[in-house]
């Protein structure tokens, strides 16, 4: 079948450019599912494909690559052409424009944001981003305030907040960045968190627990009542029978036989596999 050259449409309208396809798509529609309707299909989607270039081309200045935007434009013009049917009436251009911004809009909405977002901050967003970048004339170079920002887009002061907190959600750093006026070795991750002490005393504690149940009866419930007890030595010597200074000595002794016990399992354990 030979290549079909399409001519400019004679009503004006905002796509002046566009390809006279009306015969076409009515050829379309007749067509049953077949290798002819889709290489019909196929010649019509690269025809209007400049329109859907032209749409994606508005939304090139919200952190995606015109590439990408001209892909998903182009989607959006496939299902357009599948889904246009002439016998409504309707021209293909009001019938295939709101099918491809939608498909950006969607895009935009379920991809490009790195946290999700619930809808309703997107919308406010949206509202925000364009009430700012109506007011801003760029006379002293300021962003308009939050109340002149309501007055502008209708929307409560507090929503406002909201738009502009979310102005800044769109896209994450990586914690491997550098912050600004930092030195080139300091990341976001080294201004994140903290150690939590309570870790090494749960490395110790597990430590331990082998060696404090190979310990002689008496000592294990020496220690009991000092550490978890928090009994005073003298309180221990009254119980146990014996004097402070006793208790004391038995204190010292059993804390170092446990030090060196797991000092020695700590070394055992770094010694490799023969």
């Amino acid at each position: 079948m030979c290549a079909v050259r399409y001519r400019p449409q004679r009503v004006r309208h905002s796509h002046d450019d566009a390809p006279d396809t009306g015969e076409d798509f009515r050829r379309l529609a007749a067509l049953p599912e077949g290798h002819e309707r889709q290489a019909l299909s196929e010649r019509l989607v690269e025809a209007w494909l400049p329109m859907a270039h032209r749409l994606a081309a508005k939304y090139r200045s919200r952190g995606e690559t015109l590439e990408d935007l001209e892909q998903v434009a182009a989607l959006g013009l496939v299902k357009a052409v599948d889904r246009y049917d002439p016998a409504h009436g309707t021209p293909f251009v009001p019938f295939a424009v709101p099918t491809i911004v939608g498909e950006i809009r969607r895009h935009f909405r379920d991809h490009t944001w790195d946290v999700h977002v619930p809808r309703r901050i997107q919308e406010l967003r949206n509202k925000v981003r364009a009430s700012v970048k109506e007011l801003n004339t760029g006379i002293d170079g300021r962003s308009p305030s939050v109340e002149r920002i309501a007055e502008h887009s209708g929307l409560s002061e507090e929503d406002v907040k909201t738009g502009l907190e979310a102005l800044e959600s769109f896209s994450s750093l990586s914690l491997d960045a550098s912050p600004s006026g930092a030195d080139d070795d300091l990341s976001l991750a080294d201004a994140l968190g903290s150690t939590e002490p309570g870790f090494d005393a749960v490395v110790a504690r597990e430590a331990v627990k082998p060696c404090l149940r190979a310990l002689p009866e008496r000592q294990r419930k020496v220690l009991y009542l000092r550490f978890f007890r928090d009994m005073t030595q003298s309180s221990i010597g009254a119980e146990l029978g014996i004097s402070q200074m006793h208790v004391s000595r038995l204190l010292s002794r059993t804390c170092q036989d446990v030090r060196r016990r797991v000092e020695h399992e700590g070394r055992a354990g770094r010694r490799p596999a023969a």
